[in-house]
């Protein structure tokens, strides 16, 4: 999770910067940190870890012809696509959306620090950030997906967190 934080903090400088002009690749590369994390929570999150993987993959080509995130947004802006699916500003809507869903899965998890349950954080989180985006057999799958997860001492130990609660995001 140190790497994650490293990556995320260099975003948020870049942010917090003069020039805020994030890269496309920073962005990218600090966000398939990630990924790893579906594989964690196990089958039941197979199709949002392939989901996530495939528009991860989508920005870091995108990244080899296009520069800044305000970029690839003005260029799709220009030719009429932000809203079509496979987009890049589609795609980059839908991993902010997976990254917000993370920020209040670790939240609810620092706020039941003594439940091992991971279910209702995790419901929580999904109910919060994605279920208003999703279609009814999405959220049905999703409802199933939630009930198979492990506790949360498992993924902790998995992400090699045990004992320490040090996650950041920034604002």
């Amino acid at each position: 999770m140190e790497t994650v934080a490293d990556a995320f903090k260099g975003l948020a400088a870049t942010v917090n910067s003069r020039k805020p002009q994030v890269t496309v690749k920073q962005f990218s590369d600090a966000c398939s940190l990630f990924s790893g994390l579906f594989g964690i929570l196990d089958t039941s999150f197979k199709f949002a870890k392939m989901d996530y993987v495939g528009k991860l993959n989508d920005l870091a080509a995108a990244s080899r012809s296009i520069s800044t995130l305000e970029e690839m947004i003005d260029k799709d802006i220009e030719a009429g696509c932000v809203k079509k699916y496979g987009s890049h500003t589609r795609n980059l809507l839908k991993v902010k959306q997976g990254l917000e869903m993370i920020k209040v899965l670790c939240e609810e998890l620092l706020a039941t620090e003594g439940d091992d349950s991971l279910k209702d954080a995790a419901t929580k989180a999904y109910n919060q950030v994605l279920f208003p985006h999703h279609q009814f057999n999405i959220q049905k799958a999703c409802a199933t997906g939630l009930n198979s997860l492990p506790s949360k001492s498992l993924v902790l130990l998995l992400l090699g967190e045990a004992g320490e609660y040090m996650i950041f995001f920034p604002n």
